[in-house]
């Protein structure tokens, strides 16, 4: 069976990236719109409504809009790359190690996770869940990504020799990510959320910094390790390394695409201080390489059909 597909702002860094890991496979139709009709409402309507899915790889307002173009009598399934509907009642969260691959499949909505929220909640979620760190506790987020998830204007700064070494930003504590953080890692306060951007076109590295010695229960940093590695048992997409230590953790200036997420968890002798670190793409498993998994499950096929997923190094 081929499953139509139309992607919705084809032309943008994500775009591009789901119609190249699509290309190549046979299960799936492109439906293209010609150059001088991407912005016609009434041809994106068309294809919107023929289509078995709609990617929709658009800034937020222009999502809630390709949305609204969606007749309620229609078949087409849709899968939001934007963070429009992140915590919107009605849509699945599209994080299948979370939620869940059956609610994935079943869904007629699906919104991607955002790239730093899926580092953070990958990493936090599962252990609020098993109770070994506690909802009400004031999380911090450092993370550091490459230009390539800052648009077309961040990407033409860097790459025309203008941009600086180090980017940080998110000074107005009122990222569009905190709703989705909170929310999907079953937190009871908002996150404090230190980004960064760096020289390299693609690359993450977020990081949760714990003082777990002054947590009520006092968890030592190994039983964090072993209680990741224990939920994300047989995954083929994230990988929760071993407690060896690393002297670094690095970014490449040209990493290959990559669909997967590496975990790490790093404490102190006495384990009362602890890293939790997950690096990942935040072209693959932080967008186009989420919503291809999410369209293989969608669609019946085998979830990681047409990924690019490295082997995990330390």
């Amino acid at each position: 069976m081929t499953h139509s597909v139309f992607i919705d702002g084809a032309a943008g860094t994500t775009g591009l990236e789901i119609a190249e890991r699509l290309a190549p496979r046979s299960e799936f139709s492109l439906i293209t719109l010609d150059d001088d009709r991407r912005k016609d409402a009434a041809a994106r309507r068309e294809v919107l409504n023929e289509a078995d899915i709609a990617i929709l790889c658009l800034p937020d307002d222009a999502a809630r809009e390709a949305v609204e173009l969606i007749d309620s009598s229609s078949g087409t399934r849709v899968i939001d790359a934007s963070s429009a509907h992140r915590t919107t009642e009605g849509w699945c969260y599209g994080f299948p190690e979370l939620v869940g691959k059956e609610r994935v499949a079943d869904a007629r909505r699906v919104s991607n996770p955002g790239c730093y929220p899926t580092g953070f909640i990958g990493l936090v979620a599962p252990l609020v869940k098993a109770g070994i760190l506690p909802a009400d506790w004031p999380y911090t987020v450092n993370a550091v990504s490459g230009y390539s998830g800052g648009g077309k204007s961040l990407i033409e700064r860097y790459e025309t020799g203008e941009a600086p070494g180090f980017r940080a930003y998110g000074y107005d504590l009122n990222h569009k990510h905190l709703p989705e953080m909170k929310a999907h890692a079953g937190l009871q306060h908002p996150v404090l959320f230190a980004p960064a951007v760096v020289p390299a076109y693609r690359g993450m590295i977020v990081e949760v910094p714990l003082h777990l010695g002054a947590m009520r229960d006092e968890p030592h940093a190994d039983a964090l390790r072993e209680a990741l590695a224990d939920f994300y048992a047989g995954s083929e997409v994230v990988h929760v390394h071993s407690g060896d230590k690393l002297a670094e953790l690095v970014l490449e200036t040209e990493a290959e695409p990559n669909d997967g997420m590496d975990l790490f968890v790093f404490g102190n002798e006495g384990g009362w201080h602890a890293r939790l670190v997950a690096r990942l793409d935040n072209l693959g498993k932080g967008a186009s390489g989420a919503a291809v998994q999410n369209l293989n499950l969608l669609c019946g096929l085998p979830e990681t059909s047409g990924l690019k997923l490295s082997v995990p190094t330390k």
